[in-house]
């Protein structure tokens, strides 16, 4: 199979060509509603395209995180989470999220309790949702070459 000349190693397409679910899955997961903030998701994604080796997912969320709110020092640390400037709650979240990239099964009761001591359901289910989406996007877009949009 060859490379499209956009870099991609299959045909683009427009948002327009796309059905409405699909195209707004993304947006939905990074909206600054929910019961996550804007930029917490965003450096879960950073996170979880670190995990993935993929340098420009990384560049891009890192960037989109610093726009949603997050501070230049917690943007500098998403790998270095623990002794990073992140809250309790923050880091648990993102231990939870390295136990759902290593696999779903990883995630014991007593880490399950853990994070579940300081998240709501809701939230919950939303870190869950965010994690494992971001899982997808990075191998996604690796494999398959796709141009991510510049950085302004």
């Amino acid at each position: 199979m060859t490379i499209e000349a956009s870099g991609s190693r299959i045909p683009l397409v427009g948002r327009d060509q796309i059905s409405g679910d699909v195209s707004t899955l993304y947006d939905d997961l990074l909206a600054d509603r929910g019961a996550l903030p804007g930029w917490y998701k965003e450096l879960i994604a950073t996170r979880i395209a670190s995990l993935n080796h993929c340098e420009s997912c990384v560049s891009v969320h890192r960037f989109r995180a610093g726009e949603r709110g997050a501070a230049l020092e917690q943007v500098a640390n998403f790998d270095s989470y623990e002794t990073g400037p992140f809250t309790e709650k923050e880091k648990a979240g993102f231990r939870f999220s390295d136990l759902i990239h290593a696999g779903g099964g990883e995630i014991e009761d007593a880490a399950f309790d853990a994070m579940a001591a300081l998240f709501s359901p809701r939230e919950i289910i939303e870190l869950t949702a965010v994690t494992a989406a971001f899982e997808f996007f990075p191998r996604n877009d690796c494999a398959l070459c796709t141009p991510l949009k510049p950085i302004p």
